[in-house]
């Protein structure tokens, strides 16, 4: 049995605590949160102890194994202080708001021996999943470019309207698209070395005020990604284009063939008769041949990101258990992630390219 302690209990922290119930030998044992509404919440949903302080948890020693899901701008120093515990982390993307946070903290984390995963949900989701498996097939070839287009909802509302400002979110390009430049260099297996953006915020949250400021987030942009082997990626990032079937699409064009997963949004996953998840393989020589990718309705149902906190909770408790192994997403992943988004934050600010060498 594992027992899970969770920092931070807001919308993402409720979907870890609805996943982590439905693993196999899995219980919550503690809920930090300093809101008093979201920790009730958690507590009732989860039936762990609640505290208000995460610092308070830890000392009671009530979890084999941490989640950190509370704001980006605290996981800095909840993982400088947590790493020395030496206890299995999951840590919510991105993993710091800054590279040089980002880098602290690997520092702070060597000579662990408990491993330390940075939760990036996207990896998950069973299209992506059979899009990695088909590549590696080599059925595309050698790949040439990768294309991501998320057309979606605007932020939602948190707790402190923490997500609205870019100094406690890293910014749109980091904090949202952090999946994304996940997903580049895991589909091409390589490292960018410059990235140029054109971005905005043209729509959201324009009427918005906090304590007389108006929120600076991106909400649209346009990002190109040229990495060390030559192939090349290209962003299409809308966040006030909600009601689209497609919320993604993922595609990967090879010398050979190109191979795309179609996800559907969350809303249209779960209303009758909606579509399911595809990859498609259009191969030049023998058209395209189309792979429905189907997931358990009550998986889906369990968070809003197409099952993927399922999967990815299952394969952090193997790696628990088993005592040995590295994580699929390692400190390392995490803090490319966050670099990559720094850069195209600096590009769309500066209006240039920017060299990752700078970052």
């Amino acid at each position: 049995m594992i027992r899970y302690g969770l920092i931070g209990s807001g919308m993402m922290g409720q979907e870890h605590i609805r996943n982590i119930l439905m693993q196999d030998g899995a219980v919550i044992t503690g809920i930090a949160d300093p809101d008093e509404g979201m920790r009730t919440a958690a507590v009732a949903m989860s039936g762990g102890k609640g505290f208000a302080d995460w610092r308070e948890m830890v000392s009671a020693d009530v979890a084999d194994a941490y989640v950190i899901a509370s704001p980006n701008d605290t996981h800095h120093g909840v993982l400088l202080d947590l790493l020395p515990a030496n206890k299995p982390i999951l840590v919510e993307k991105p993993l710091c708001t800054t590279s040089a946070h980002c880098r602290e903290a690997i520092a702070v984390a060597q000579g662990r021996t408990a491993p330390t995963w940075v939760a990036m949900e996207y990896r998950y989701m069973p299209p992506i999943q059979r899009m990695v498996q088909e590549l590696s097939t080599g059925v595309a070839g050698k790949a040439q470019m990768v294309s991501i287009r998320e057309h979606r909802f605007p932020f939602l509302d948190k707790v402190d309207d923490w997500n609205r400002f870019s100094r406690r979110t890293g910014g749109t390009l980091v904090e949202k698209c952090c999946h994304f430049w996940d997903l580049m260099r895991l589909l091409v297996q390589d490292d960018p070395v410059r990235v140029y953006a054109s971005a905005a915020r043209d729509v959201n949250h324009a009427g918005e005020r906090y304590d007389g400021e108006t929120p600076d987030i991106i909400d649209n942009a346009f990002v190109v990604v040229e990495f060390a082997g030559g192939v090349r990626g290209c962003l299409d990032l809308c966040m006030f284009a909600e009601g689209a079937t497609w919320q993604e699409r993922i595609s990967v064009t090879g010398s050979k063939a190109r191979i795309e997963a179609h996800i559907p949004s969350n809303e249209a996953t779960k209303a009758d008769g909606a579509p399911d998840a595809y990859v498609a393989i259009a191969d030049r020589a023998n058209g395209e041949t189309r792979i429905d990718v189907p997931v358990d309705a009550k998986i889906l149902a369990a968070g809003s990101h197409h099952g993927s906190t399922f999967y990815q909770h299952q394969r952090f408790a193997e790696l628990v258990r088993s005592g040995t192994g590295e994580p699929d997403v390692t400190l390392e992943d995490g803090l490319w992630s966050v670099r990559i988004g720094e850069a195209a934050e600096l590009s769309a600010l500066e209006r240039r390219a920017v060299e990752m060498a700078e970052i």
